[in-house]
Formats: structure tokens, C-alpha cells, sequence
């Protein structure tokens, strides 16, 4: 009975060990990513996964051309980014040489540390919300997450990065609820101000966290002035980005607080020959007349002539409008796909149908989550809830990939933890022969 127990106690351990999940976790992205490498060319690794304006733009740094041109042609100064990741890849050019499959392995590399490193933020911000299972299970969640496996190694952006980022930001959202140290608001701040300058739509969250922590020191101590704090964070993160908008505002002589990119995106998800899956078309980066009219017009003037369009569009076709909306939900939520049913079917490759069924089931699990959460008024509920209900709503307008959701997938696949959780639970006392003293899993 005695060895049962002991037995028993070390599965526990390993299944909740954060050493055992990283190590899973990297190796499945190794894997992933040195299997994809061997059924392409160097040649090919070397120039393709870069060929994107991340890629090009850190190309420019790398020769010492500035932060621009993002088309592969000289075509000035840009704003098309925020410049963390740029400079990030632009530091591996360096180092390994631009268009070298040596370059490849470390962007790949970086990218895969970051999707690796992502299981630490959610492991501990489970821990925080009920206890040491539901971290487990979440990272665990993140561990075999397809598109965490192979979005690290299919392209050159901050998705990665950003995930990582957003996951640390939840985490330290909730440890501050608890926090008195202004230096704990101060570097909140920075946290914040470095993400916007890697991944700007995360600024979407940032107003309903800081009214969240507002809210939670008001309970404890029932007075406003503790808006101070929030106001702090607020005011260091908007610190950090005043040198970026300084810059842009020298160069184009126009107000770009982060970047300009918003109108084109806008444009190209609505107009009369947009679809929900967009393949690159209408482009300037792959689109010559596009590209000539972006050279001629310059940046600024470019993005706000096709937002000018995108609105047009989309205030005389509200019905195509609504019909592009919802299968931009749908691909989003799907992994990619915006007729998912039909795909399941048509495709009969087993890994397309596994990436398939993850995402729908995790998309279904977090909507699942912030019910439970809701339905038993947990004060996680807002934190929680923010990133898969508010982010989303700039790729509905745009356009959706998976890329795109990687950010917010850390907190989808936390929430689709939580129902886990609670229906095991559930299950095991629909098996117990005494039911009335037991209960779901306490979510705070």
C-alpha cells in the first residue's frame, strides 16, 4: 500500500514537474522545427522564413540603412513595426550573416526559446488562480499546442515573443493585485512598454488590466487614490514609447505613436476582392503596382488613402461586411480555416485534422472558462477574459491568421484549463458514493 502511495506521488510530481514540461516542450519544437529542415533546401531556409517585412526591415539595420525599407527595395524610412523584433533579428544578421541558413537556426531558435519559455507565466499564473494542477495542465496544453510547435519555425515575426510577453503581463497582473511597492507598478510599466514596442495590438489590454488592479485595491482599501498606482504603470509604459513616436514624428513629420500599418491591413481585408483567407494578395511587398503607388505616395499619405478606401468599403457593403467579419471569427477561432466543417472532411491528412480539432476545442474551452469563471464570480473573470474577448477585434476588421492569435493563445489555453479541471473534478464525484461534501475546485 505503502509503495501504491509512493508510486503514486511520483507521477503526481513528474505530471506537475515545470522542469519535465519545458524539456517536453523544447524538444517537441526542435523536433518540429529540425524535421522541416530537412525536407528543405538551405539554400531555400536561408532567404524564404526572412522574405517578410520583419525580415527585410532587420536586413536595412543589419547594413546600416536604419529602420527601413520593408519591401526588399529601398524604399525610406517606415513605421510598418514597432522595432523590438526587427532589432532582434537584425542582431542575428550581424552575428550570423544576412541570408544564412546559420541565421535561420538562430532566428528559429530565438523563437522556439520564447514558445518554450512561455510555460513559466502560465504554469505560475495557474498556480495563482487554483493551485498547482491547474498550472500543471495548462502548461502541459502549451506544451502540445500545434500552433505554438510550428509557428516558431514557418516565418520571421514576434508571435512567439509576443506570447511570451502576453503570458508574463497576465502573470504579473495578478501578482500585483496583491502588490503595495511602487517598484513593482514601475516594472509593470516597463513590462508594458517593452510589449508595446514588440507587439502594439496588445495595447488593447492594457486599459481594462490596469482598471482591474485599480478595482482590486479599491476592495482592499476602499479608497481612489490607490489610482495612482495603475496611473504610474500607465505613465512609464507611455514613457517608453515616446523616443519611438519622437522618431517617427522627425521622419514623416506626422503623429505615428506606434505604427502606420493599421490603414493598409484595414484596406486589404475590405474591399470588393477580399476574402477570409488572405494569401498575400494586393500586397506592396508582393503586389508592383501596389508598391509603385506606395513609393510615390509615401508611407504615411499610402496608409491613410487605403484607410480612406477600407472605410468607404465597408460603410456602402454592410452585408459583405458582416459576411467577412464572421468568417474572419471563424478562421481566427479555427486555426486558420473559415470553413472548418467542410476542410475536416475534404482533408484527410491526420495532422491537419489534430491542428484542426486543437484549436476549435480550445477556442470552445476558453469561451467555456470565462462562463465558469463568470458563473461563480471569481475576481479572475476581467484579467482572464480580456485577451480572447477584446484582442481579437482588430484581426475581425483585418484580417486573420494564426500568427496573429498566438498572443493571446497562453490565456485561451489557461481557460481551457480551468474547465478541465473543474469537469475532472465533477466527473470523479459523479463516481463518489458521498457527493454532498464535495465541490468544484476552489477558482478564487
Amino acid at each position: 500500500m505503502a509503495h501504491a502511495q509512493t508510486m503514486k506521488n511520483r507521477l503526481r510530481g513528474a505530471a506537475t514537474s515545470l522542469l519535465l514540461i519545458l524539456i517536453v516542450a523544447a524538444g517537441l519544437r526542435v523536433g518540429f522545427a529540425w524535421n522541416n529542415a530537412l525536407h528543405n533546401s538551405r539554400q531555400a531556409l536561408s532567404v524564404v522564413p526572412f522574405m517578410f517585412e520583419s525580415g527585410d526591415i532587420a536586413v536595412s539595420l543589419a547594413q546600416g540603412h536604419g529602420f527601413s525599407s520593408p519591401f526588399r527595395v529601398p524604399t525610406g524610412p517606415t513605421a510598418w513595426m514597432t522595432p523590438i523584433y526587427p532589432l532582434l533579428l537584425a542582431g542575428v544578421f550581424r552575428i550570423f550573416g544576412i541570408y544564412t541558413y546559420n541565421s535561420y537556426v538562430a532566428a528559429t531558435g530565438l523563437n522556439i526559446l520564447f514558445a518554450t519559455l512561455t510555460c513559466i507565466p502560465i504554469f505560475f499564473a495557474g498556480k495563482r488562480i487554483a493551485g498547482t494542477v491547474l498550472g500543471a495542465t495548462a502548461a502541459w496544453l502549451w506544451a502540445i499546442f500545434p500552433n505554438a510547435i510550428l509557428i516558431p519555425f514557418e516565418s520571421m515575426w514576434e508571435a512567439c515573443l509576443s506570447a511570451l510577453l502576453a503570458a508574463i503581463i497576465l502573470w504579473a497582473t495578478l501578482a500585483l493585485a496583491d502588490s503595495r511597492r511602487i517598484r513593482d507598478w514601475f516594472a509593470y510599466g516597463l513590462l508594458w512598454g517593452f510589449t508595446l514596442m514588440t507587439n502594439p495590438t496588445l495595447e488593447s489590454l492594457l486599459p481594462f488590466l490596469l482598471v482591474w488592479l485599480a478595482y482590486c485595491a479599491y476592495k482592499e482599501r476602499r479608497s481612489w487614490l490607490v489610482i495612482a498606482r495603475p496611473s504610474l504603470a500607465l505613465a512609464v509604459a507611455a514613457l517608453c514609447c515616446v523616443p519611438w513616436t519622437a522618431r517617427n514624428y522627425d521622419v514623416f513629420h506626422a503623429f505615428v505613436p506606434l505604427r502606420s500599418v493599421l490603414g493598409l491591413q484595414l484596406w486589404m481585408g475590405n474591399n470588393q476582392n477580399a476574402g477570409p483567407s488572405w494569401l498575400g494578395q494586393l500586397h506592396p511587398i508582393n503586389d508592383e503596382a501596389e508598391r509603385a503607388k506606395y513609393i510615390q505616395m509615401g508611407e504615411i499619405h499610402y496608409m491613410r488613402y487605403k484607410r480612406d478606401e477600407a472605410l468607404a468599403y465597408m460603410r456602402t457593403h454592410p452585408r459583405r461586411e458582416t459576411d467577412l467579419i464572421w468568417e474572419r471569427f471563424v478562421a481566427l477561432w479555427a486555426g486558420g480555416t473559415p470553413n472548418p466543417v467542410q476542410d475536416f472532411s475534404r482533408v484527410r491528412d491526420a495532422w491537419f485534422r489534430y491542428v484542426l480539432l486543437f484549436n476549435i476545442c480550445v477556442a470552445l474551452g476558453a469561451l467555456s472558462g470565462i462562463i465558469l469563471l463568470a458563473w461563480r464570480r471569481s475576481i479572475y473573470t476581467l484579467p482572464l477574459a480580456v485577451f480572447p474577448v477584446i484582442f481579437p477585434f482588430a484581426y475581425y476588421l483585418t484580417l486573420a491568421a494564426p500568427r496573429y492569435r498566438l498572443p493571446i493563445d497562453p490565456i485561451v489555453i489557461l481557460l481551457t484549463a480551468i474547465v478541465l479541471i473543474a469537469c475532472s473534478h465533477r466527473l470523479y464525484i459523479a463516481r463518489s458514493e458521498d457527493t454532498t461534501k464535495k465541490t468544484l475546485p476552489r477558482i478564487a
